[in-house]
């Protein structure tokens, strides 16, 4: 698949480029950038793609598969232009602003007959993949809570768009991080029944929302609990998970991120593995963490299959929407 891949910041750089160029069936063929630095950059590293300067330019390029890695509030628009101009698309996180945009481009790719993916990397995280194998063989007997967390200790505002308190740049840290943490919660436990949250920003001088809880209950009675933090200067673990005979505990971060922003290139033997000092605990004993296989998203994608459900994405925003009305009246939301 002949695969032109619009924007090249971080998501562009370590997340999509290096496994596009290492997927077989994949072609990284274009890249489209018009910032001089990232253009000399994809010229050093990808030197047979194609650099272009906007969007429009992809239309007559002859490619499959476009990638949308672009600011959070162009998502939706770019995807809904590549559908329309009949190309397979990935669109990274949040797939939309709104459920109602996701749905949108879910009907549009289904009459169109074309492959629409969002980008949820983390479920293949190898402490994702870990609690994924551990809830499949009951080795936790049964759960009754799912603790998980992305902290990070930021006191500092950085002037991005990221960080924006612009409401159409999607910038606040619940559509940051939390997309990440409910879709995990979702695709272990399914559509949750209510939802309960406490949005705050409490960095000084700071715009966006930076300090988030949200609780989900689910139907089969497990609830999740989820931190997202700009200012946690004691991090907890990245997950918990309370079950009838043990728990799960697990401290740190996946390592492929550091490595791929090392610019490490994610193929060959010992990729996304961890060392045994950052294994999680079972049962109070050391549990080896599965490897991370980001590399798995794009294989499936070069079969012609969603590794991700476009309905994953609409449920993770109902959700993002519910914990929005949640916080702003102190009341759990049924979904």
């Amino acid at each position: 698949m002949r695969t032109a891949l619009v924007g090249y910041g971080l998501g562009g750089a370590a997340f999509h480029a290096p496994f596009i160029a290492a997927t077989e069936g994949l072609e990284l063929s274009a890249v489209v950038t018009a910032n001089p630095r990232r253009r000399a950059e994809v010229a050093q590293r990808y030197p047979s793609a194609r650099l272009l300067s906007s969007l429009d330019e992809v239309w007559t390029g002859g490619f499959d598969l476009v990638v949308i890695t672009t600011p959070n509030r162009f998502h939706a628009t770019h995807a809904r232009q590549v559908l329309e101009h009949g190309l397979n698309v990935v669109v990274d996180k949040p797939f939309a602003a709104s459920a109602a945009q996701a749905r949108a481009l879910a009907s549009l790719a289904s009459a169109r007959g074309l492959l629409l993916v969002p980008f949820h990397n983390r479920r293949w995280d190898g402490d994702f993949l870990t609690v994924r194998k551990l809830l499949a063989t009951g080795a936790l007997g049964a759960v009754h809570r799912f603790e998980s967390r992305f902290e990070r200790y930021r006191p500092e505002v950085k002037s991005s768009w990221k960080e924006s308190g612009e409401p159409e740049d999607l910038g606040s840290i619940l559509f940051d991080l939390g997309t990440h943490l409910v879709d995990q919660s979702v695709a272990l436990f399914g559509r949750p029944r209510s939802v309960h949250a406490e949005i705050a920003t409490v960095r000084p001088g700071a715009k966006a929302d930076d300090d988030v809880f949200l609780s989900l209950t689910h139907d089969n009675g497990v609830r999740s609990h989820l931190w997202m933090s700009a200012l946690a200067a004691d991090l907890g673990p990245r997950f918990r998970v309370l079950g009838h005979d043990a728990a799960y505990v697990k401290h740190g971060m996946d390592p492929q991120e550091e490595r791929l922003r090392a610019g490490e290139v994610p193929a060959g033997p010992g990729w996304g593995e961890e060392p045994e000092s950052a294994w999680g605990r079972l049962g109070g004993r050391p549990h080896r963490t599965e490897p991370g296989a980001y590399q798995d998203f794009y294989a499936a994608v070069a079969a012609g299959t969603a590794p991700v459900s476009p309905q994953d994405a609409v449920t993770g925003l109902e959700v993002l929407e519910a914990a929005e009305q949640s916080a702003a009246t102190g009341e759990s939301v049924r979904l």
